[in-house]
């Protein structure tokens, strides 16, 4: 969105009105307007100790009640909430429900398949979640350990999620679409002691060899002792490595229905997730328990506006931070029912997801802007089909949504009835930074609205490093204190936690996004200013695939940069310079480079096009010049501004024409 609209924009709307939706609540609105909003957002800024305490002990269900509200700051990185508490994940999830609901849906699975769906009741749930953390305790995991997932999106990776933390272990959710180099990486950098996995995955009607890609990993992860299997599929012929593999049901026939959960300290990890970093190395964030929790519970509560009676459906996967936070911690920390989706949204046709809503009465809707393209672009055929009447409230997450796409999932889902969530925030945050409340907070199509309690937002001048004051100014988005949900930590790696979010403007959290804030205060979300793309939701680090573009023998350098794409949001296009250039047959290797990123990263990770070029621009430090090549590859070519002081400006008309000829054809 250019700086003109955001003048344009400026007028808030409220589709539906207050007074609408909160009629269609089935108890009154958490909070009630937006002058309530403005008060409690002053007093979590202004006095937080006072905010956070009676927050923390009316959601969270403590073993021992917490001596200090927080400690550390921004500038030291010691950040500490909640201090000396001890309480347990998993017992505030599941437990506490099991004992005062428990024949409450707590997990409703879709799965890829309709015919194999089902529902866990909390009592179930606790059942299950109980059986898992016996088998881990019976081989040796204990608190503090970490646990490796790979698993499809599905009740079993919930299960496990949970089984973990109730021993006080420490889970690891690897996406299921990782390449076993990737596994291998991240089991190795958390020194996981035990893997759990499926035999084979289902999604959109194919098959999918888990296990295969997790046997490849495991040849190098000398960590891990045990792998638990969940038989997905039942396919006999799955390879089982004697004394090291076993299978879920055989084990849990071994153990009773219930362990004990582990009380942890506030601070202890509750999870790792591994997100791409500007320096290409996959980074171990760590959340810890408490902090993280109450993060999960208040956002989920508040800017849902979610009751205890109402159905949550995030169409997003545990592999990330969206499907840890919105379909797991979030809801069943409040007892609330989540649906979990196992599928694809176009299988078996583009009405998958509206079939689900009108199945289970869903209330609150969550999704990537990336899918509703892809549901926009299907046409609307399969939207007709279903009653939607259910839905108050949709959210959106992953990437900034577009003004256009906002207006259809307005009009076509919600029918001008629905509160429109569009939530910034990120795997480090633990939780939303900036959302609009439901019923609350107006709407501007394309603007993510005004913070969440405790987030001090603020614009910085990435020349001076100073705030920038007042409204309709842009800058980089920084926070100026710290919030309950933050990460805590790199692991194994402070010092690069320091550097990549706290150390490039001393006292500030770094977003790595520029934004802009109009005159009534709105955030606009401009994208990244660090070397991190946002493919379908997915965070990117153009330097983790230069890196495996370079390993193949006769590349002899490599430069990624995004682009926007109608589908996807963003798509990456790889420009790349060879050591030898005679008898490459040049679409061959094209196609051989795009086969080596989806092999050691992931398919998600597959450049759109792959320019080969004969030089790269580059400074006289050496340094490569990626926004002449994004301008390039956005048709920006006459806007590229001086390019003297490159010490290879002739490169940059053979680059055009590279890009002309290769980029164009291949469109």
């Amino acid at each position: 969105m250019s700086h003109s609209v955001v003048h344009e924009a400026n007028n808030c709307e409220k589709r539906p009105t207050p007074e609408e939706f909160f009629k269609r609540q089935p108890e009154p609105g958490f909070i009630k307007s937006i002058d309530e909003y403005h008060e409690m957002y002053k007093k979590s800024i202004e006095d937080p100790e006072e905010f956070w305490a009676p927050l923390a002990k009316d959601l969270i269900s403590w073993d021992k009640p917490f001596e200090q509200v927080t400690s550390g700051d921004l500038k030291t990185g010691n950040v500490g909430w909640f201090l000396n508490g001890e309480l347990n994940a998993c017992y505030n999830c599941v437990d506490r429900w099991a004992f005062s609901t428990p024949d409450k849906p707590a997990i409703i699975c879709e799965n890829d398949d309709e015919a194999q769906s089902h529902v866990l009741t909390y009592k179930e749930l606790l059942y299950e979640v109980c059986k898992v953390s016996q088998i881990l305790d019976d081989w040796g995991v204990k608190k503090g350990d970490t646990v490796a997932i790979y698993m499809p999106m599905n009740s079993q990776a919930i299960i496990a999620m949970l089984a973990v933390a109730r021993i006080g272990a420490i889970h690891s959710v690897i996406f299921a679409g990782f390449s076993s180099g990737s596994i291998k990486d991240r089991v190795n950098n958390a020194s996981c002691k035990a893997l759990i996995t499926c035999d084979e995955g289902k999604r959109g009607g194919k098959t999918i060899n888990i296990k295969k890609l997790c046997d490849d990993a495991l040849d190098n992860c000398p960590t891990v002792e045990k792998v638990l299997v969940y038989k997905r599929t039942g396919n006999p012929e799955i390879f089982m490595k004697e004394g090291r593999d076993y299978f879920w049901d055989e084990e849990a026939k071994n153990f009773s229905g219930y362990i004990p959960p582990v009380s942890v300290n506030s601070e202890d990890p509750l999870f790792l997730l591994y997100t791409s970093g500007s320096t290409g190395t996959p980074k171990g964030v760590v959340h810890t328990t408490a902090g993280y929790l109450l993060g999960a519970a208040m956002t989920t509560k508040y800017i849902f506006d979610i009751h205890a009676q109402d159905i949550l459906f995030t169409a997003g996967d545990v592999g990330w931070i969206t499907g840890h936070t919105y379909a797991l911690y979030g809801p069943l920390s409040l007892g609330v029912t989540s649906v979990v989706f196992e599928g694809t949204p176009a299988y078996p046709d583009y009405g998958r997801l509206w079939a689900i809503v009108e199945k289970h009465a869903v209330t609150h809707f969550y999704i990537a802007p990336t899918a509703l393209r892809l549901l926009r672009k299907a046409g609307e055929d399969q939207i007709d089909k279903y009653n939607l009447s259910s839905l108050r409230t949709l959210g959106s997450v992953g990437e900034p949504i577009s003004p256009d796409i906002w207006e259809w999932f307005n009009e076509r889902i919600g029918k001008d009835q629905c509160h429109i969530a569009d939530t910034y925030w990120q795997t480090e945050s633990g939780s939303h930074f900036i959302a609009p409340i439901a019923g609350v907070i107006p709407n501007k199509p394309g603007s993510a609205s005004l913070p969440f309690f405790g987030i001090d937002t603020c614009l910085i001048d990435p020349v001076s490093g100073k705030e920038i004051e007042g409204n309709d100014v842009e800058g980089v988005l920084a926070i100026k204190s710290t919030w309950p949900s933050m990460a805590r930590s790199v692991w194994k790696n402070h010092t690069k936690y320091m550097d990549t979010y706290l150390n490039p403007y001393p006292g500030y959290y770094f977003t790595g996004d520029g934004a802009a804030r109009d005159n009534d205060g709105y955030y606009w979300i401009r994208g990244r200013v660090d070397d991190v793309v946002n493919v379908s939701g997915h965070r990117l680090s153009t330097a983790e695939i230069e890196a495996v573009l370079i390993e193949f023998h006769n590349v002899s350098e490599s430069a990624v940069v995004g682009i926007s794409d109608d589908l996807t949001g963003q798509a990456i296009v790889a420009y790349v310079a060879l050591k030898e250039t005679e008898g490459v047959n040049i679409e061959d290797l094209r196609k051989t480079l795009i086969l080596q990123v989806r092999k050691e990263i992931g398919p998600f990770a597959a450049p759109k096009s792959i320019i080969i070029v004969p030089d790269l621009p580059k400074t006289r430090s050496g340094k490569i010049m990626r926004r002449i090549l994004r301008k390039i590859s956005s048709y920006e070519a006459d806007q590229l501004g001086d390019i003297t002081t490159l010490a290879n400006p002739q490169s940059v008309e053979g680059i055009i024409e590279c890009f002309s000829q290769q980029f164009v054809a291949k469109k």
